[in-house]
């Protein structure tokens, strides 16, 4: 038998009578006399049974995928390619590096700094050294590997699928940009050879 607190049902009033009506309308019996703290659930059958409501969809988890050996990279959503963009990879003296990753930081207009001499290049946007954008995985020391954009000086590193970086992945500006748009903090970045 299910009760309900004595406490709340001390004396007839409005806030009563109503829950008795809650009572009533959820199947609940109450017997002749009885107070609503001895209320009795409805028997547990077909008719009368409270449902619960079906468990929330679990999220559906994007991924980047990038194919060092094809030198394209993929956004998976679940086991659903929603794009697939051709890219230039790190030069066989400075790889990228391959293993599984998330994305660190995300940066609209990155400034690049040279990981040779440090000295930073102030040209900030889509012709910039770093393209407009600019999706970091991998921090290592100082430097980090990221994907990002490619002037158009350099496009052609990304059209032949060159492997010409120090180790970051290039895209043109359109994809790394719908990219940029499609991802967040944490997202998984996968890198096969």
């Amino acid at each position: 038998m299910r009760q309900f607190p004595r406490a709340l049902f001390t004396s007839p009033s409005r806030g009563s009578l109503a829950l008795l009506g809650l009572v009533a309308s959820l199947g609940w019996a109450l017997a002749p006399g009885a107070s609503l703290a001895e209320a009795q659930a409805p028997p547990a059958d077909a008719s009368t049974a409270m449902v619960a409501p079906p468990p929330p969809e679990p999220p559906v988890v994007r991924e980047i995928l990038l194919e060092l050996g094809k030198r394209q990279i993929s956004l998976l959503e679940g086991s659903q390619v929603i794009g697939r963009w051709p890219v230039a990879i790190g030069d066989p003296s400075t790889p990228t590096p391959v293993g599984r990753y998330t994305i660190e930081n995300m940066v609209v207009n990155p400034v690049y700094q040279s990981t040779s001499s440090g000295k930073i290049n102030a040209t900030r946007g889509p012709q910039a050294p770093l393209g407009d954008r600019w999706i970091g995985f991998k921090q290592s020391g100082v430097n980090q590997y990221g994907i990002h954009g490619t002037p158009d000086a350099w496009a052609w590193t990304v059209t032949s699928r060159a492997a010409v970086s120090n180790g970051c992945v290039r895209m043109l500006t359109p994809h790394v940009r719908e990219l940029f748009s499609k991802v967040q903090l944490g997202t998984p970045v996968i890198v096969k050879p």
